[in-house]
């Protein structure tokens, strides 16, 4: 009995060391690829939704993303931006806001969509799916947070996007070295949510309540 109890230990712990491993080596994967930008020429471009200020302006993540996928437009990487995101008790949508900023910086109201009513990065994928499809279009340049956009594109190939990012201007190496690493890991643990809910290993509500506290937190 005993033998049999050491040796289930020692099972346990290895296998609590890899999955500890693996996180780390997801981590390394969420902070590397927000360090890289993979832009090239596609369909549209999409800039995900993040916090409106209560006077309606675009904080400062959502105003750095809303710079960055203008400039990529400005660049001809596409002929069209989508704005995704806001939360329904808000005033403003962070898509409404995001093309009105948009408009501001030079792109035409009609080259503008909006993918809003989202609270979390799976409802963005999921609405810019649908537009997408209706339009015709099949690939995107994701313009995010540095740090959020292995999430993004993850998600986004799950809803049927053929999807590059293009990080902000956001140096991530700047980051104050613990924050950097709890950004990081609160990405790769949203991951690991998403991926075990979909093989109904937790409830559909953790899974909503985790990806609306990442959104909340950009």
């Amino acid at each position: 009995m005993r033998l049999f109890l050491r040796r289930t230990l020692r099972a346990l712990a290895v296998l609590c060391l890899l999955a500890l491993m693996g996180f780390a080596f997801l981590v390394l994967r969420v902070d590397r690829l927000g360090r890289q930008d993979h832009a090239r020429p596609a369909d549209v471009i999409v800039v995900l939704g993040a916090r409106v200020e209560a006077d309606g302006r675009p904080g400062s993540d959502l105003t750095s993303r809303t710079y960055r996928g203008v400039d990529l437009w400005q660049a001809g990487y596409a002929p069209h931006i989508v704005c995704t995101g806001g939360f329904k008790d808000e005033p403003l949508s962070a898509a409404s806001v995001c093309k009105r900023f948009a408009v501001e910086l030079g792109v035409p109201d009609s080259l503008i969509f909006l993918a809003d009513g989202s609270s979390n990065t799976v409802e963005d994928a999921q609405a810019t799916a649908q537009l997408m499809a209706a339009r015709g279009w099949r690939t995107a340049i994701l313009v995010s947070h540095p740090l959020h956009l292995f999430r993004a594109r993850w998600l986004f190939a799950r809803a049927g996007i053929d999807a590059v990012t293009s990080p902000t201007s956001t140096e991530t190496a700047r980051i104050f070295l613990p924050l950097r690493v709890w950004y990081a890991g609160r990405e790769a643990a949203a991951v690991v949510v998403t991926a075990l809910h979909g093989w109904d290993v937790i409830p559909a509500e953790w899974v909503a309540k985790l990806q609306t506290w990442t959104y909340r937190l950009q």
